[in-house]
């Protein structure tokens, strides 16, 4: 079976992907709801998730391009298609690294509109020359101006942000640029606002709070991302060409496709929703991988995790967080929460309607184990051969019955972490132990909580069921741990397996800083 149809990988342009033939997926539907009012509004989704063509279609559709709309549900619903002027800003141009950076890229999109709109040459900040090119083609078309801008917070999220302690000036600058959407409202039509991020208490959208919010709106859920009906309804045919090529069934080759990509929801009780862009290179490369995180990953998130400490183990079971937080992310706080969901690094998993809080959690496979190994990347020291940390080496020693390696491997990394072990960074060790485990349970069961108590790590492979009990004081030792397995019962619940049953024992050193030495029973 062939695969013959366009896919619209990477395309984010509307016009091109209509013009060239490239499936698509409906969305149409949500424009004419959106534009049937003139309020400005504002969208939160995590990157790579369709924002983008989005407001591309925005854009054509407000251009007054029906013929791009055949066959699609706004063709049946629109009976006006009138022209506007259309100010499409995209701040995704620049990577910001500074103020410079971001005055380059404001000059650069308000060159373009000046070439079409006109200039006064006295004009001279970026937030009196938006205002006037708003004003002017107001005035010279009779009609209102339409102001789509991508990824208003791009700015902010540069490679080298940190959120704890934002550049003044650039919140200066962009505070002053998107409060002309407010000023200039007598000479607006429509106001659409994407980004991954919406900020309470940073002046930037204090600027912006006229915006209509509909990010966890149930109406408008989904408007990005495609869902299981639209999957089927329009990928049947790529469906069938992947489970052929897989060896797969087409049922099979659909619950694949789920445990990877499915389980965004954007509000309580809603449809899930698959990542566009994982689904779209799954298709095209005709293989199953991560392709959000090759991509779409914000670094600078993993790197406050590390900075503030975070108990990523946290988040193994659902977090909970009240409704009015779990859209804003509030600097002052510390709490990364409310980012790892507006980022599509959690998701909502349920609403406790009593208490009007959210529950979140991982969405699917790609991005709990895309995550962590982000994650694990940013906790492990870079030593020798092992700069590139990878759990198919340990599971390879587990499956093989060689713990000896096991532990050697483990002891090499914590290592080369360059400090001492002592109260404070005991946390640091657990957290790369639990990732490295979490990693590890994408190809083996690794279990950490049982009916008679809580092991450090129970691991099963095909044969062997290891028990894993870490003492991180120098009174406790390696023959502790052993003693606590037995006391436990740590491997009762596997007596009947049949398989043979491993107790491993270790203990830290803060005096030599790592893994000191084991014991294996």
């Amino acid at each position: 079976m062939e695969n013959r149809r366009e896919m619209p990988d990477g395309i984010q342009d509307f016009e091109k992907l209509r013009t060239i033939g490239c499936l698509y997926v409906d969305k149409t539907k949500y424009v004419y709801e959106l534009t049937r009012k003139h309020s400005p509004y504002f969208l939160g989704r995590p990157r790579r998730f369709g924002k983008s063509l989005f407001l591309s279609t925005l854009k054509a559709y407000f251009l007054g391009k029906k013929e791009l709309f055949e066959g699609l549900a706004i063709a049946d619903l629109e009976k006006e298609w009138i022209q506007y002027p259309v100010f499409h800003l995209d701040m995704n141009i620049k990577s910001y690294l500074n103020l410079d950076s971001l005055y380059s890229a404001l000059n650069a999109l308000l060159n373009k509109l000046e070439a079409e709109w006109g200039k006064d040459d006295n004009e001279q900040e970026p937030d009196i020359r938006f205002y006037n090119l708003i004003r002017r083609a107001h005035e010279q078309t009779g009609r209102k101006v339409v102001v789509l801008i991508d990824e208003y917070d791009k700015p902010l999220l540069g490679p080298s942000v940190d959120l704890r302690n934002m550049n003044d000036d650039i919140l200066t600058v962009l505070k002053g640029f998107y409060g002309i959407l407010k000023s200039s409202d007598a000479y607006l039509r429509f106001v659409f606002l994407t980004g991954v991020t919406k900020f309470a208490k940073v002046s930037v959208f204090s600027e912006l709070n006229h915006l209509t919010d509909i990010s966890l709106s149930k109406k408008y859920a989904g408007i990005c991302g495609i869902s299981t009906s639209e999957l089927v309804g329009n990928f049947e045919l790529e469906i069938h060409v992947l489970a052929e090529e897989l060896g797969k069934t087409y049922d099979e080759m659909l619950g694949e496709l789920k445990k990877r990509y499915d389980g965004y929801h954007f509000a309580e009780n809603t449809e899930g929703m698959y990542n566009p862009y994982s689904l779209l290179r799954t298709f095209v490369a005709g293989k199953l991988c991560d392709y959000w995180f090759e991509t779409g990953t914000p670094t600078f998130l993993v790197r406050m995790l590390k900075e503030i400490e975070f108990d990523v183990k946290s988040l193994e079971n659902d977090v909970k967080i009240p409704a009015d937080a779990v859209n804003k992310y509030r600097v002052d706080t510390g709490n990364p929460v409310p980012l790892l969901y507006q980022s599509g690094y959690l998701t909502i998993k349920d609403y406790d309607d009593e208490m009007n809080m959210y529950v979140l959690g991982f969405p699917n496979e790609e991005v709990k184990y895309g995550f962590l190994q982000e994650l694990i990347q940013m906790y492990m020291p870079k030593i020798d051969n092992l700069t590139e940390f990878y759990a198919g080496h340990f599971i390879g020693d587990l499956k093989s019955g060689n713990i000896e390696s096991f532990m050697i491997r483990l002891k090499a990394y914590f290592a080369g972490i360059p400090y001492k072990l002592n109260n404070k960074t005991e946390k640091h060790y657990q957290t790369i132990f639990y990732v490295i485990l979490k990693l590890m349970g994408q190809f083996i069961e690794v279990e950490q909580d049982s009916a008679v108590g809580r092991a450090d790590a129970i691991i099963v492979t095909a044969d062997t069921v290891y028990a894993f009990e870490f003492k991180l004081t120098e009174k406790a030792t390696a023959e502790d741990a052993i003693k606590q397995i037995d006391k436990k019962g740590y491997l009762t619940p596997y007596i009947a397996s049949n398989k043979k049953l491993v107790k491993i024992g270790a203990e830290f050193s803060k005096t030599e800083r790592g893994l000191k030495r084991w014991v294996v029973e």
